[in-house]
């Protein structure tokens, strides 16, 4: 009898695992789809402002560090509008705008999550860059970013 409780205890608590396990590997996807889209894609690769509008929060923010240990803040209407003109400049060939990316770590919990991810041009690591996101009923927004470039 006590056999059968351990292995019914046991068989449920493998299921509640696997069940956690699919639903993080589902939000990690879609994570990385919205990445993908609106922000390799959006930001970088394309440059489509819309894409950039429906993956960033509204209070969006680059922050970085600034002169004498202030904090320099770089808001998603601004990056939103410096796109749009760099797209609509007649020398941006979209040819040569080519970026790779590497995600490094996904990490959820719950409607929170982090991303790291690597961004590459022509060969050369360029940025990492840390994105906070929250979720909002279903979907995932990046509401902050902070990053290296690298030399």
């Amino acid at each position: 009898m006590k056999k059968k409780a351990l292995l019914g205890t046991l068989t449920l608590l493998l299921v509640a695992l696997t069940l956690n396990f699919v639903k993080i590997h589902h939000e990690e996807t879609m994570i990385k789809e919205t990445l993908l889209e609106g922000y390799v894609h959006g930001a970088f690769n394309e440059l489509n402002p819309e894409a950039m509008q429906s993956t960033f929060h509204e209070d969006f923010a680059i922050f970085s560090p600034g002169k004498e240990g202030a904090i320099s803040r770089y808001p998603i209407n601004t990056w939103v509008e410096n796109t749009k003109k760099q797209k609509s400049n007649p020398n941006f060939d979209a040819s040569k705008n080519k970026w790779d990316h590497k995600f490094k770590a996904v990490k959820v919990a719950g409607h929170a999550a982090m991303v790291e991810l690597e961004l590459h041009k022509d060969g050369n690591h360029v940025f990492t860059d840390y994105l906070s996101l929250l979720k909002f009923e279903d979907q995932w927004k990046v509401v902050a970013k902070v990053y290296h470039r690298h030399q």
